[in-house]
């Protein structure tokens, strides 16, 4: 490989217990264009990837304390660090080349190596990271590009509604109800617009990494409770029922999308908001305590996730109820694992719905991003995904359960607060 004075010599770290080992590849890889670290332990491999990460690294796997195995897997382990290609190199015929693989390394070659072989994967490997590297700096430029022009969209758009509400208001002279007509119509499509660019922002500030929560003691029946009201005047435009349920069980489990009765639940508190609630108000609410859904959490971002969850139950239902039900348990449910979470005891609220349900085949990707759904009432695919990150930023999850025309019921489980 000629060498190229445009950029600076690739970092190659080289890691066998054998000083023969590591000479022989010095040897093999004497070109400018290559710098070679060499060390003789796994732990000392680890220290120096840790501080100066290299471009590739040629990894003995049977070495004493720490294996090439067990040094790709630490590596793969470390998110913080950027891709960097492994090659493993061995002596045995045993070695095992699936488990290299499902260690994290990229490739695999046999000892005593060939030299011409070496070198070409040396130059394979270089040619990925280059290729990832420049893949992750475009999309580091175009989360940027989006993050900065949808924060430069959110000024004019705002400043376009304040005018618009002193037209409404007659600031400007009397204007016929045909006019305010369309203006209230431009107004409704702006703050459509707006709550799009917010939530597009939002989205890109988390996949940045620059979202940082700000944590303290959430009452999350409070805020549930707070947001019901709050959504509840748009369910009644539709004619639905917009329920809010505490359970006392300590092991209760959320109604699904196709089990609508509450007392499985075990609900012992019951607002109903919406159609005749004055009717149906609940009483007795003022005797019991709420401390056992206390969480650790960023309020807004919190609130962000239950109105997202509501808001999108009310969406897409055209006649029944929504309900929304908070309660504690010990355990996640069959198939839902979060690492680390082993022993934690959970608040959920869970928000089920009379409407069109989800097909079995869209569920897996409901939670990606712009990921529409197929109904015509599918927003820009961004909310969903938003509120997952949230829910795992704090340590939870988001579950579903659904089927096409019977409902949907999206559960939020987060940490109680003596569990972090």
């Amino acid at each position: 490989m000629p060498p190229d004075p445009s950029h600076d010599p690739c970092a190659i770290l080289a890691v066998d217990d054998s000083p023969d080992n590591l000479f022989l590849i010095e040897s093999i890889l004497d070109d400018p264009e290559y710098h070679i670290t060499c060390v003789e332990s796994g732990q000392a491999a680890l220290e120096v990837v840790g501080q100066t990460p290299p471009d590739v690294i040629l990894l003995d796997v049977m070495m004493p304390g720490l294996d090439g195995y067990a040094v790709t897997q630490r590596i793969r382990d470390n998110l913080s660090l950027p891709y960097i290609p492994i090659l493993l190199i061995t002596a045995h015929d045993q070695s095992s080349l699936v488990q290299g693989l499902d260690a994290g390394a990229d490739d695999f070659i046999r000892k005593p190596v060939d030299v011409n072989e070496l070198r070409a994967r040396v130059r394979s490997l270089l040619r990925l990271k280059r290729s990832i590297d420049a893949q992750s700096t475009m999309i580091r430029q175009r989360d940027d590009f989006v993050a900065r022009l949808t924060h430069d969209l959110r000024t004019p758009l705002v400043a376009a509604n304040r005018m618009l509400q002193l037209c409404q208001s007659d600031a400007f002279g009397p204007i016929p109800d045909d006019g305010k007509h369309a203006i209230a119509t431009i107004v409704d499509s702006n703050r459509h617009l707006l709550s799009m660019v917010n939530t597009l922002l939002e989205v890109y500030r988390h996949e940045a990494g620059h979202k940082a929560l700000t944590l303290s003691p959430v009452d999350l029946f409070k805020l549930t409770e707070a947001v019901v009201m709050e959504l509840a005047p748009m369910a009644a435009e539709k004619g639905l029922t917009c329920l809010l349920c505490r359970s006392d069980w300590v092991d209760a489990v959320p109604a699904t999308a196709r089990d609508r009765d509450l007392r499985s639940t075990g609900a012992e508190v019951r607002h109903t908001f919406g159609v005749n609630s004055a009717e149906n108000a609940a009483s007795g609410t003022a005797t019991l305590e709420t401390d056992a859904f206390i969480v650790p959490g960023d309020h807004l971002e919190l609130r962000r996730v239950i109105t997202n969850l509501i808001g999108n139950a009310i969406k897409f239902t055209d006649s029944g109820s929504v309900t929304a039900t908070i309660g504690t348990t010990s355990h996640l449910p069959a198939g839902v694992a979060i690492p680390g979470a082993d022993g934690s005891n959970w608040v959920w609220v869970s928000v089920t719905d009379t409407g069109i349900g989800v097909p079995e085949a869209e569920q897996q990707a409901v939670f990606e991003w712009f990921r529409q759904g197929n109904h015509a009432r599918s927003g820009h695919g961004l909310g969903l995904h938003l509120s997952q990150r949230i829910a795992r930023l704090h340590g939870g999850i988001i579950t579903l359960d659904s089927e096409a025309d019977q409902g949907s019921c999206f559960t939020l489980y987060l940490p109680k607060q003596s569990d972090l």
